[in-house]
């Protein structure tokens, strides 16, 4: 575990690496709702993002015209371009400012990678836990660690490195003087989602079949890919750019269940 010197310098080097491209963001938004099945939900949705950016997936909630939604979003800087809708807060580190049980909805996308190490990204996906509804639903995406080219960076196998490693590959490659992001590999994100307390569903090939037809019909080689098999796509799970989730609440924690069975 890193010091509190260490991870304060963490966190000041760490940087936004926020989406601005809002076409993309209102796309996203549209395959969220999808693999949520937002519209089976009991209306009216509050729903909380955590990680705005250009606020482009929180203004598509917003805006919508068949869902009916409240929408928080949060961010620790302020990088909107589109500012209408919904209600935004600027926050600092994992906690989020909010009571229990207070959304329907959560949606973390790209964001636990940045929050820190490995406790905060527990603290993270625990609060994820405390402000969703009992039966509320999240959505989670993690760049995979065994991606062939680390999408913040642009740089091939950079994440594939040991962690001591990254960040010297990367001024040797002249893309960056620090490495501040936490990829996890598949088998660390179901661990730290049963610790978190929370039920998990992987989406990753439905999530991939939903891009397609939302914004791959003029890319040939994503349409070649469309007609691959779902046991192929399932093979190549521990190696897909990105893992996503569909999350629900665990009424007993696996930390809690632990410490049950230790007291015996």
């Amino acid at each position: 575990m890193s010091n509190p010197s260490d991870k304060d310098q963490d966190a000041a080097d760490r940087q936004p690496h926020a989406a601005l491209d809002l076409r993309q963001r209102r796309d996203k938004g549209m395959k969220i709702e999808q693999l949520l099945q937002l519209d089976r939900l009991p209306l009216p949705l509050r729903i909380l993002e955590i990680g705005t950016g250009s606020g482009g997936i929180a203004h598509y909630f917003a805006c919508q015209s068949t869902l009916h939604c409240t929408v928080t979003s949060i961010d620790v800087v302020d990088q909107r371009q589109v500012t209408d809708g919904y209600e935004f807060i600027k926050t600092e580190g994992a906690e989020l400012p909010f009571d229990d049980s207070s959304f329907d909805v959560v949606i973390s996308n790209h964001v636990i990678e940045h929050v820190g190490d490995r406790e905060d990204q527990l603290l993270h996906l625990g609060e994820i836990r405390r402000v969703m509804h009992d039966r509320g639903v999240g959505y989670l995406a993690v760049p995979n660690r065994w991606m062939i080219v680390e999408p913040h960076y642009r740089l091939a196998f950079l994440s594939w490195w040991p962690r001591g490693w990254r960040t010297p590959y990367l001024r040797l490659m002249q893309r960056g003087n620090y490495y501040d992001c936490e990829p996890l590999q598949l088998g660390e994100l179901d661990n730290l989602l049963e610790q978190a307390g929370l039920q998990y569903e992987h989406m990753e090939i439905g999530a991939f079949r939903k891009i397609i037809e939302i914004e791959g019909k003029n890319n040939f080689l994503a349409r070649l890919a469309s007609h691959f098999p779902d046991w192929l796509l399932s093979a190549l799970r521990p190696v897909i750019p990105t893992l996503i989730c569909k999350l629900s609440r665990d009424s007993h924690p696996v930390h809690e269940r632990q410490q049950g069975h230790s007291s015996r």
